[in-house]
């Protein structure tokens, strides 16, 4: 007989810290059991009681394509048939720099790295070496790994020098780090006004989508461009999530499109697609910063398993696949889930805010939040987040698996069909209703 997932669930956090190894998974902010899954495939994803889903995680990202996309697959097991990892350079490694430099006009040269946190820690570095400054300017409620630097929380009024937001962050590290509100140019302006000459770079999510999806103002990430440059500072784009995501040159690309809104960061980060599914992510730009890393220049970089030829492969094969059609599928997927769950959400009286950016979606409820525009983590945080676990648990009991927490972007795959699309808009009725019959918690 096999285990249950609250059996593996029990299991699991006698062997690993919380029973998970990254912290959303534990089901901490929706509570109950996290689901174990055993395997995936298209739109589909199945636990270990055999029990399957139509899966708006996707990876968190990467699975664009849809699970286990035979492409994809065929790439890796023959990458995987001719050796899991070599500690040399392989032809393949340039191939994905290529398309990659193909898609996105301001990445010039990239450097291939294995995880997201690896990529922005990188950039930072590379920035600060490349600046001869230490200060680093973040947005409030946008996640950038968990690097030390990076886990910072905002203080009061427009920015103040960032305590730790995590234990283990010494304050010293914690200060090099200046947090201002999203959206915001005049708080960035006087933080820039106080401290112009000591800061090295900006770093912004391209579309914020880690609580939950809160794009740019039009021109924001302009603006922003320019008035770093203005006084020296580089600019790193995260798009780790975004980038070949919500389009074919990622949330750059969109904005790219017209030319009131067009700008260029000096540095970019990607993960999620660019590994397919596989642990790849990579910081790339302007030549002549990415040309002031290890061996060329005097910013050290390194990793064993930066470019591993089976993760690249995916990757490759990835990018090669994800063409115009891929987009247009993703996209006509996002709109139709998004809004047959707004209108579900609205039966039922809940007040809400459908949050877009691109093809990812996420949902704010209250009355307060239904009818302005949420631009930063302040205004997010006043929502009736409360409402989200019942709805969440509504949905995963009618066999649709959602992100487990209010405050993560929905994503969908090309391989979301016309079936796939229907189970999940037959579930929302009564995840509607569980949102509404939910009642605030008691102080």
């Amino acid at each position: 007989m096999n285990a249950t997932n609250a059996e593996l669930f029990a299991r699991a956090q006698a062997a690993i810290p919380g029973g998970v190894n990254s912290p959303v998974r534990a089901f901490r902010s929706v509570g109950g059991t996290p689901r174990f899954l055993v395997s995936a495939r298209g739109a589909y994803v199945t636990d270990v009681e055999g029990r399957e889903y139509v899966d708006l995680v996707a990876g968190w990202g990467p699975a664009i394509l849809g699970h286990a996309d035979a492409r994809v697959v065929e790439a890796v097991e023959d990458a995987a048939g001719r050796g899991l990892s070599f500690g040399s350079s392989t032809p393949a490694e340039t191939e994905l720099a290529e398309l990659v430099e193909a898609r996105v006009a301001p990445v010039e040269q990239l450097r291939l790295v294995s995880t997201g946190t690896e990529a922005t820690m990188s950039a930072i570095r590379l920035a600060r070496g490349f600046t001869g400054r230490d200060l680093l300017v973040k947005f409030a409620g946008h996640y950038h790994g968990h690097s030390d630097g990076l886990l910072a929380e905002a203080g009061s009024g427009l920015a103040t020098f960032a305590l730790p937001g995590s234990a283990g962050v010494p304050a010293e590290i914690a200060a090099l780090t200046l947090v201002v509100p999203y959206n915001d140019l005049d708080a960035l302006a006087a933080v820039f006004a106080e401290h112009g000459d000591r800061i090295a770079a900006v770093i912004v999510e391209a579309a914020a989508a880690n609580m939950g999806v809160v794009p740019p103002a039009p021109g924001f990430n302009r603006a922003l461009v320019e008035l770093a440059h203005a006084h020296g500072a580089l600019v790193i784009s995260d798009e780790v999530l975004t980038g070949f995501r919500v389009s074919e040159a990622g949330w750059w690309g969109l904005e790219a499109r017209h030319e009131a809104s067009a700008y260029t960061p000096d540095l970019m980060t990607f993960g999620k697609v660019i590994g397919g599914g596989m642990p790849v992510a990579a910081l790339g730009g302007r030549a002549d910063i990415m040309q002031r890393l290890a061996p060329l220049g005097p910013v050290y970089q390194a990793g064993t398993l930066s470019g591993n030829p089976v993760a690249v492969a995916a990757g490759v094969a990835t990018l090669r696949a994800a063409d115009a059609s891929v987009y247009a599928s993703l996209d006509a997927a996002a709109v139709t889930i998004s809004e047959a769950t707004s209108a579900a959400l609205a039966a039922e009286g809940v007040a809400h805010r459908v949050q877009r950016a691109g093809n990812l979606f996420s949902f704010v409820f209250g009355e307060e939040l239904a009818g302005a525009e949420v631009r930063d983590y302040a205004t997010v945080l006043r929502q009736e987040s409360w409402r989200y676990a019942p709805f969440f648990h509504a949905m995963l009991d009618q066999g649709v698996s959602l992100p487990p927490s209010v405050f993560e972007a929905w994503f969908v795959t090309a391989a979301h069909d016309d079936g796939a699309v229907a189970r999940i808009v037959a579930a929302l009725p009564a995840a509607a209703r569980a949102a509404a019959a939910a009642t605030r918690p008691r102080p």
